[in-house]
């Protein structure tokens, strides 16, 4: 029977030589709008034995310069693929090749009190990445994030320290499971990582397209709420209700109107926000649905075509 040091050791040897520390300068304006470069850090790790690296979109937002530190000491300048802020990550390119790539788990079939092992470079601490360990605490946790609802998220009690963000989370075989991302400040032992199936397929959409190509229907919406019910005597207490319609776009044309409350689409109720995107993500780009709204007290039911949404983009710093 092997022994928890041998079981970690091992697992952390076959994956540390493609973890990586990213470095970089942002440009931020001060009180009296004077713009300084600021340096942060945050982990990665090799997705393509051709410079090819994946780590969180928060490291590397509004970044003016990018180093990218390998295991073995090398440094290389990295050049941002892709970014994806809605699943917050992002695809850095290094110029090199014959970069050692760990193993990734070919599903998601995980379970609480499993160990998980968290790799990184907390606080860009010198000496190369550090390791930490403990277990799957929750499996399809949701968070809200300053920028986007992420869901289906792995809990751990494994430390994740500010600049561990983009690193690996492996489990005891040295197989990667997830990407550390996020952290609640005021709380011990909760930490967030992205499952690793869903984030390969955001990573080869970056890196063949430098985007993801995701399903849109060309609506603005809003929650169903007990304001709302109670102002517009709206015949429904779930659903949302659509506030703008994109002029020129397949909504548009197929009929759809500001004020329809959205339901259903197919065979799918629409409660809120949330089941939207979870049902508009279950489909490609093309596909045909069925929208069942509230128009008024009564019902309507419409065809559209799901089109390509438009290019997530990070914030930019203003004036720069």
């Amino acid at each position: 029977m092997v022994d928890f040091d041998e079981m970690v050791t091992s697992a952390v040897e076959k994956v540390i030589p493609g973890v990586v520390n990213i470095s970089e300068v942002m440009l931020m304006k001060d009180a009296y709008l004077h713009v300084h470069p600021v340096p942060g850090v945050g982990s990665g790790f090799v997705i393509g034995e051709d410079g090819f690296i994946l780590t969180n979109a928060h490291v590397v937002f509004g970044s003016q310069e990018i180093k990218v530190t390998l295991e073995d000491g090398r440094i290389f300048p990295g050049k941002i693929r892709g970014i994806d802020p809605l699943m917050d990550l992002a695809v850095i390119k290094i110029e090199t090749s014959g970069l050692p790539v760990p193993e990734m788990a070919k599903d998601n079939n995980l379970r609480i009190g499993q160990m998980a092992i968290a790799i990184g470079s907390p606080l860009g601490l010198v000496g190369g990445p550090t390791v930490t360990a403990g277990v799957i605490s929750a499996l399809n946790r949701s968070i809200q994030t300053e920028v986007t609802f992420m869901e289906g998220l792995i809990q751990t009690d494994a430390a994740i320290n500010p600049g561990n963000s983009g690193g690996p989370l492996i489990s005891s075989k040295g197989v990667v499971i997830g990407i550390n991302s996020a952290i609640i400040p005021f709380a011990q032992g909760i930490g967030f990582a992205i499952p690793i199936q869903p984030a390969m397929w955001i990573a080869e959409q970056l890196r063949e397209h430098g985007e993801v190509i995701r399903p849109w229907i060309a609506i603005n919406v809003v929650d169903v709420n007990p304001k709302l019910i109670a102002y517009y005597n709206l015949p429904t207490e779930k659903g949302v209700v659509i506030t703008n319609v994109v002029p020129g776009r397949e909504a548009e044309k197929s009929g759809v109107e500001i004020g329809d409350i959205l339901i259903r689409i197919d065979d799918f109720d629409i409660n809120n926000v949330r089941d939207l995107i979870k049902v508009i993500n279950k489909h490609d780009v093309g596909d045909i649905v069925t929208l069942e709204l509230f128009r008024g007290q009564g019902k309507v039911k419409l065809k559209t075509a799901l089109e390509k949404a438009p290019s997530a983009r990070p914030p930019q710093v203003p004036g720069v």
